[in-house]
């Protein structure tokens, strides 16, 4: 059985009556690429902390490598940490900022040398060494940070929103430069952030977080497809809501209506909802399809009719608001990529059509 490079068991913290971090559990396995979504102030960054001796928790256990942590401090755990911030020094060329922790180790000039050629080589800048902070790119000062803490060979590397202070286009190209960099070094990368994307893009792992706990941890497939709550539904991923009273079920196929009136067919996809009970259903706007007549959706067994409201242009991921002819709240609906309706205008009659396999049901929590 392989022993997973980080394992917490049971974690708690509580500040006072507050608790930020409430029975959290999850393994990282040697080698992987693991996120913690969730919004501000859910306790990601309180986990982290935690994990890399900032913080004492106050129940619960930290394992790296099989060994427990909770008597190390910081600067004698395994870890290393990369912040949004990325606290080079500009005093310093690029060669002296990688080489500063070996030097504080009190590793020899020679091999101080030795490593921080290797390990420029791997982040693709070799003949930087000489070059002072400011004089790089926002991209090439991300990897001088992580090759800063790659150079000490740590057995996990702590990300916490790191390309939080980046431009979205180089966020981007970030995300696929770091996934790139976590399997070059093949070292165990924990990385929290809000942003549902860069984990969507980067994660072998995702761990959904609300308010102190974990939604569900699961890969970015089954977190946008198969979300286990209503949270995960609505947090990854865009999605439209409806919310009423299941009317019929027939194993996972159920149909429910909501105050307006309207009957919309949905699946629970094994969740437990009965006949009768309040619940709601989510749908992507790219599950939806558009027709410009009632044959073209004639097939699903969701069908609406609306006129537009308003045109969300975004390239390929461009979108429209309908608002159905039967009332109720404006539906979020993909435009396909193929053009077919590039002309769309406001005011515009349209069709839409989708199955009940794409409609995630969830019974609504009482109490």
């Amino acid at each position: 059985m392989t022993i997973p490079d980080l394992e917490c068991t049971d974690l708690t913290k509580r500040f006072g009556d507050t608790s930020a971090v409430e029975n959290v559990s999850f393994e990282v396995p040697p080698g992987s690429f693991f996120s913690i979504l969730g919004p501000s102030g859910c306790g990601k960054t309180t986990i982290m902390r935690m994990i890399a001796g900032f913080l004492a928790p106050t129940s619960g256990d930290i394992r790296i490598k099989g060994r427990s942590v909770l008597d190390a401090p910081p600067n004698k755990r395994p870890v290393n940490m990369v912040f949004q911030h990325l606290a080079l020094f500009p005093m310093m060329n690029i060669a002296d900022n990688i080489g500063y922790g070996l030097r504080r180790q009190g590793v020899s000039k020679p091999e101080i040398t030795r490593k921080v050629g290797e390990v420029l080589e791997r982040i693709g800048l070799p003949d930087i060494g000489e070059r002072k902070v400011d004089e790089l790119s926002g991209g090439q000062k991300q990897r001088v940070a992580i090759a800063r803490c790659m150079v000490l060979e740590p057995d996990v590397l702590l990300l916490d929103e790191p390309l939080g202070a980046l431009d979205l286009k180089l966020r981007e190209h970030m995300k696929i430069e770091l996934k790139a960099l976590q399997s070059a070094f093949d070292t165990t990368f924990v990385y929290i952030t809000h942003d549902q994307s860069e984990a969507l893009v980067m994660s072998d792992n995702i761990a959904v977080m609300n308010a102190g706990r974990f939604e569900q941890i699961g890969s970015a497939r089954d977190l946008y497809y198969r979300p286990e709550t209503p949270f995960v539904a609505s947090f990854v991923g865009d999605s439209n809501r409806w919310r009423g009273r299941v009317v019929s079920v027939s194993g996972d196929n159920l149909r429910l209506r909501n105050e307006s009136g309207l009957d919309l067919c949905g699946n629970s996809h094994g969740r437990p909802v009965s006949d009768g009970d309040e619940a709601e259903i989510f749908v992507r706007p790219e599950a939806i399809r558009l027709g410009r007549g009632e044959a073209d959706i004639a097939h699903f067994d969701n069908r609406l009719s609306g006129r537009v409201t308003s045109l969300l242009f975004n390239g390929a991921a461009s979108r429209i608001l309908l608002r159905p002819d039967s009332g109720g709240e404006e539906i979020e609906v993909a435009l396909p990529q193929s053009g077919e309706f590039a002309h769309l205008s406001r005011g515009d009659t349209v069709h839409v059509g989708w199955s009940s396999d794409q409609g995630n049901c969830f019974a609504t929590e009482t109490g």
